[in-house]
């Protein structure tokens, strides 16, 4: 098989969108792997193709977080010495999750386990290239390129947030086995994409596979990170010396909404209502941010100062947390409620905004790590009943897909690699890589490294 390395401009021409070849394969498996952070991510995962049916599975899909080391958040040398540790052993473990080879299947498709078991050999390796930290990134391109290198497959370098962006459609691939000729997988693009994580918040409008155009980003601290510093201040120190790692946001909307019933919550109906926040009966309160204009953008920063203030407001020594419990808990819902306003806010915004440029969407994606948030799925969903957006569908993929996972890495590299694209061994991980394709790097395929099959 001949391959041709080009750049993104060169590709496009070589192969004008109505007359890109189709690439579809009868059965396609991956092995995958995602390293960005401090999620160390192996996942096996198969499409397969009988006559006029389309099955996919995901038949592993597992993750080792780094753990709590109490000192307030991820230590990156720490972080990359837990990929170090664990990714190795965690594809050594995947191999058996690789289905059965077929009677009479040729030997070079075959993998022979040191079990004595035969198991079917990867069509491809999809792996993490960017964006993430550079050196945690490495170690799991470096492990997939040994793979595809002894192997002889190709490889497939993903952007982190495409397959965040992508896995509502994994969801659905999964959902319905069975699909009939003509039938496609959904959400169809285009649609709005809301990245909400860790690392990131950004409004994306996904127009197809590799074109997006980041409508809203976050000025300074991405919404996860935000609320994991709120988390840090609020939640009682018995509490945070017994989390398992520093996921802090999750806990805390543990926290404050454990046992509250969403349906009490006042979603502001309009503008007004976001902008005339009432006093909590503790004398204070957390604006929306941005709350007095109509920029599309996020900021975040806001709060956890705001929430500084009241906590060290309480006592002399900033460090001790002597809010009584219930103005602790306030704190926590009035924290989360601000930065989830913002959001709903910021999507009314976006949505009014394309619409008057005459594209009319329907469906809004939620993907990320925040996305995982029972209170933020009940939140979105009201705010856009209220805001007379009502007829977009909320899509939000499964729990346990919604944090860094490496299935959606195969499932990205599946649509790549069904839409013809694959890397060259030479490729690189990318710290900063972005998703629009109006960007100065280009977007998805503006970056070195990808080859055309």
């Amino acid at each position: 098989m001949l391959y041709t390395c080009v750049r993104v401009k060169q590709c496009t021409a070589l192969w004008p969108r109505s007359t890109r070849p189709s690439r579809l394969r009868r059965n396609l498996l991956t092995l995958a792997i995602e390293s960005s952070c401090d999620d160390t991510c192996v996942a096996i995962l198969a499409k397969e193709r009988e006559n006029e049916r389309t099955v996919t599975n995901i038949h592993l899909n597992e993750r080792v977080t780094h753990k709590n080391t109490g000192k307030g958040g991820i230590v990156p040398t720490e972080a990359l010495t837990s990929h170090q540790e664990h990714l190795s052993r965690l594809v050594d473990k995947s191999l058996a999750s690789l289905p059965p080879v077929a009677v009479g299947t040729h030997d070079s498709k075959v993998l022979h386990l040191q079990n004595g078991e035969c198991r079917r050999k990867p069509d491809f390796v999809s792996v993490t290239r960017g964006p993430g930290m550079q050196a945690n990134l490495g170690v799991g391109v470096n492990t997939a390129k040994g793979l595809a290198t002894a192997w002889q497959i190709p490889i497939v370098g993903v952007h982190h947030m495409q397959g965040h962006a992508l896995t509502s459609r994994l969801a659905d691939a999964i959902k319905h086995e069975v699909r009939e000729r003509g039938d496609s997988i959904k959400p169809a693009f285009p649609f709005l994409t809301l990245l909400v994580s860790g690392g990131h918040t950004m409004l994306v409008y996904s127009k197809g596979l590799v074109e997006h155009k980041i409508i809203a980003t976050t000025r300074d601290n991405a919404i996860g990170d935000e609320l994991d510093k709120c988390g840090r201040m609020i939640l009682p120190k018995h509490v945070l010396d017994s989390l398992p790692d520093t996921g802090y946001a999750k806990y805390l909307s543990e926290y404050a909404f454990g046992k509250y019933d969403y349906e009490d919550w006042q979603v502001p109906r309009s503008r007004s209502e976001e902008i005339d926040k009432p006093l909590t009966k503790f004398g204070w309160k957390i604006p929306t941010p941005m709350v007095r204009n109509r920029e599309l953008a996020f900021t975040f920063g806001g709060i956890s100062s705001t929430v500084r203030k009241i906590v060290s407001s309480q006592s002399e020594d900033q460090q001790e947390r002597s809010l009584c419990e219930e103005e602790r808990v306030m704190l926590a819902r009035m924290a989360i409620g601000a930065a989830f306003d913002s959001l709903g806010s910021r999507i009314i915004i976006a949505l009014e905004m394309l619409r008057d440029r005459g594209v009319e969407l329907s469906t809004l994606v939620v993907s990320g790590g925040v996305a995982a948030n029972d209170f933020l799925r009940f939140h979105l969903r009201r705010t856009l009943d209220r805001r007379n957006m009502g007829h977009v569908v909320l899509n939000f993929p499964p729990v346990e897909l919604c944090t860094d996972n490496a299935a959606m890495i195969g499932w990205a590299g599946i649509e790549m690699f069904e839409a013809g694209y694959q890397s060259d061994l030479a490729f690189q991980p990318r710290r900063t890589w972005s998703m629009d394709s109006e960007a100065e790097d280009g977007g998805i395929l503006g970056i070195g490294g990808w080859m055309r099959r």
